[in-house]
């Protein structure tokens, strides 16, 4: 019972201990964005906005909106009419419909922006770099007072920036977009709030949870978009970009990249596969040369298949290619082992019969004359062996028990007297 007993504690043991470590891996497995960038935002309503606030719209100076002002569900708007206020070239939405609906397409593309996997993590300050089309996060992102940053690609690149907390636009700071790039794809998707400095040249769509702030003399080419607080502008001009590409345009096209590792080991005459990935816009295509006879590769899935017929080590150059130049080429080895041979189970020797034990001889008997018998052990040629039971061994066994049982009892009645006396 007390086996028992253990083996079941042990099982519970060993029990609790697989569910706790189930817990521990699916605890720290990190959940990765579903989300992937083929084109601008969709900004949807909102994007004819120059400025879209949520809690209120306050300008001082002679601020210019090139776009639409819109203001939901807060109920003020201050500082436009005329000189010496700011003016709006579009059309002023202050907590209509219109104005609702552009809010809740801002919370969806602010959504999207946030969800984006980034290409870098990490980032704060931003002078001096020059980066090329992906997403970018960081903590609080600033670009420090005459500070400057470089986007560098072409018409149908896009760049997502995510802010988790606060974006600061230093004082005359600039940036500048090269190679045909436009406003129109850059994106700050901005945890808190935002903040473009005097005099700054800023370009992109800002989506702030909370408020955005546009010093004296700043300017924008793009959308100050607030979702929750307000926009203050002093003096500044803001120029929502017009003939922007459509959402989900693909972005710019990019070279294939192989990801995929070693092959694995394949074995003659049976079947095989191996699939080869890469990177790259538009979506790579295959070709190997150098492949064990018996294999083959798909020219759009990657994948490497067919029944390998000869043993052998074959170099195989795999290419990527999408039409943007450099196609990706990768060498590897795929090793083709012999097949399995089955090794012959070994017959057993069948053995002769064993042969049986001379019989005991006994004493001769009389036999009548002219019958079958005959002597045990001493059958003569031509006559049947004796096939009835003989008692003479049994008896003498049974002799010699009784012999050596009273010996016995004789001995140990010996050894009582001897000892009484």
């Amino acid at each position: 019972m007390a086996t028992s007993r253990f083996l079941r504690r042990t099982a519970f043991a060993l029990t609790g201990i697989g569910l706790a470590a189930s817990m521990a891996v699916m605890s720290t497995s990190a959940a990765s964005a579903a989300t992937v960038i083929d084109g601008p935002v969709n900004l949807g309503t909102a994007s004819t906005y120059g400025v879209l606030g949520a809690s209120a719209v306050t300008n001082t100076g002679p601020s210019v909106v090139n776009g639409d002002l819109g203001l939901s569900p807060g109920t003020s708007i201050t500082g436009f009419g005329g000189a010496p206020n700011g003016s709006v070239t579009g059309t002023t939405h202050q907590t209509d419909a219109a104005a609702a609906q552009a809010q809740r397409d801002t919370t969806t593309a602010y959504d999207v922006a946030a969800s984006l996997s980034p290409t870098q993590t990490g980032l704060t300050e931003l002078n001096g770099l020059s980066l090329s089309p992906g997403v970018y996060s960081g903590g609080a992102l600033q670009l420090a007072d005459n500070g400057a940053l470089t986007l560098a690609g072409t018409a149908d690149s896009v760049w997502v920036f995510q802010a988790a907390s606060t974006l600061t636009i230093g004082s005359a700071s600039r940036i500048t977009i090269t190679g045909g790039a436009s406003s129109c794809n850059v994106f700050w998707q901005v945890g808190s709030s935002a903040t473009i400095g005097t005099g700054a040249q800023f370009r992109g769509t800002v989506l702030a949870q909370q408020s955005v702030t546009a010093t004296t003399g700043a300017t924008v080419v793009g959308r100050l978009l607030a979702r929750t607080g307000a926009v203050t502008l002093d003096t500044n001009t803001i120029t929502a970009p017009t003939g922007c590409p459509a959402p989900g345009t693909p972005s710019e096209a990019t070279a294939p990249v192989i990801t995929s590792g070693a092959p694995t080991t394949a074995t003659a005459g049976t079947p095989y596969s191996y699939t080869v990935t890469a990177t790259g816009t538009p979506t790579p295509t295959y070709t190997a040369t150098g492949l064990p006879a018996g294999l083959t590769i798909d020219s759009t899935s990657g994948v490497i298949s067919g029944t390998p017929t000869t043993p052998a080590t074959s170099t195989v150059t795999i290419t990527a290619s999408n039409g943007t130049p450099p196609a990706d080429v990768q060498t590897v080895t795929i090793t083709v082992r012999p097949a399995a041979t089955t090794t012959p189970t070994p017959t057993a020797t069948p053995t002769s019969a064993a042969t049986p034990p001379a019989a005991i001889p006994s004493a001769p008997t009389s036999t009548p004359s002219g019958t079958a018998a005959a002597v045990r052990g001493n059958t003569p040629t031509g006559e049947l062996a004796f096939t009835g039971s003989d008692p003479a061994l049994p008896l003498g066994i049974a002799a010699a028990l009784l012999t050596a049982g009273t010996a016995l009892t004789l001995v140990l009645r010996y050894r009582r007297r001897t000892s009484r006396v």
